[in-house]
């Protein structure tokens, strides 16, 4: 009998303690979930490491201030063309790190011909003021404005290329600023087509958070998402670059986007593909250049 008491006491201490560590952790995890959902930390994840210094891009670069909205300075840096220009990039940069590790995605255009200006947002980097979803899209209107004041076309066509978060910017940019008169091209590199939908995939990708994946997603806000804009780029050309294989931004939404978009625009489906590696690829690289050559200045 005293084994049997011994044994259910035990068993009840055990339960009890798996109780206490259960809701321990379940209460973690929501706090974690709401935290992110009500924050931008969901999306926006960057840092202040210098990974690269300027020297070593191998290409002739500026360091470049501008202001944001709010009054703080924002860091880029300007690739200038080698030779005549071709055309002039604005590069956004996907949610992570900052400008130091994201400009060697845009290193080699100077030598093909293409200045670059690669602007880093607001809290990464050498940028300051707070990180924010409404920060992320005012500063891109911000380097636009910079360069059209700028180049006034001095330099070519002028166009925007993005990656991941950086895309869905860029389209963005495109269909509803006021300076998208001056916006040859767009083109968006593993951009996803909603925010609320991206957040509800992360979310469902853990065990823990998967049950709560549809309510939580839900305050997230889809204010400034590409997919409800992507039909008012037209006519500016659009090019959607998706990696089959990429594990971070599913296929479906660069499928969703160019369903959605007006005429001129084009999907690159890369069979190989990762997140945001498609142009490393040489014979995407190539393909890149051959629609960069083809884009004319807005009339």
């Amino acid at each position: 009998m005293l084994d049997s008491q011994v044994a259910f006491a035990i068993a009840d201490a055990r339960t009890a303690s798996s109780l206490r560590l259960l809701r321990g952790h379940l209460h973690g995890v929501l706090l974690l979930c709401f935290a992110l959902c009500g924050c931008t930390s969901v999306f926006l994840q960057p840092d202040h490491v210098q990974y690269f210094q300027n020297r070593t891009l191998g290409t002739p670069v500026e360091d470049v201030w501008l202001a944001a909205r709010d009054g703080s300075q924002l860091h880029a840096l300007y690739l200038p063309a080698q030779g005549t220009p071709r055309a002039t990039l604005l590069f956004l940069h996907g949610n992570a790190e900052n400008l130091s590790s994201h400009v060697y995605a845009v290193k080699w255009l100077p030598a093909q011909g293409y200045s670059v200006l690669a602007l880093d947002y607001r809290g990464y980097g050498l940028s300051q003021g707070d990180k924010s979803i409404d920060a992320v899209h005012e500063d891109a209107e911000s380097a636009l404005a910079w360069l059209v004041a700028r180049d006034a076309g001095a330099h070519g066509p002028l166009i925007v290329y993005g990656q991941s978060l950086g895309g869905s910017v860029a389209m963005r940019l495109a269909a509803t600023s006021p300076l998208r008169e001056h916006i040859a091209a767009v083109i968006a590199d593993s951009a996803f087509s909603s925010y609320r939908d991206i957040a509800r995939e992360k979310l469902g990708q853990v065990w823990l958070t998967w049950p709560l994946q549809w309510p939580l997603s839900l305050l997230i806000s889809d204010r400034y998402s590409a997919i409800d804009v992507v039909d008012r780029i037209s006519p500016i050309p659009l090019v959607l670059i998706q990696g089959e294989r990429d594990v971070i931004v599913d296929t479906h939404h660069a499928q969703r986007l160019y369903a959605a978009a007006g005429e001129p625009k084009q999907l690159w489906m890369v069979p190989e593909g990762l997140h945001i590696d498609a142009v490393s690829r040489e014979p995407v690289r190539a393909r890149f250049l051959d629609f960069l050559n083809t884009v004319q200045p807005r009339p």
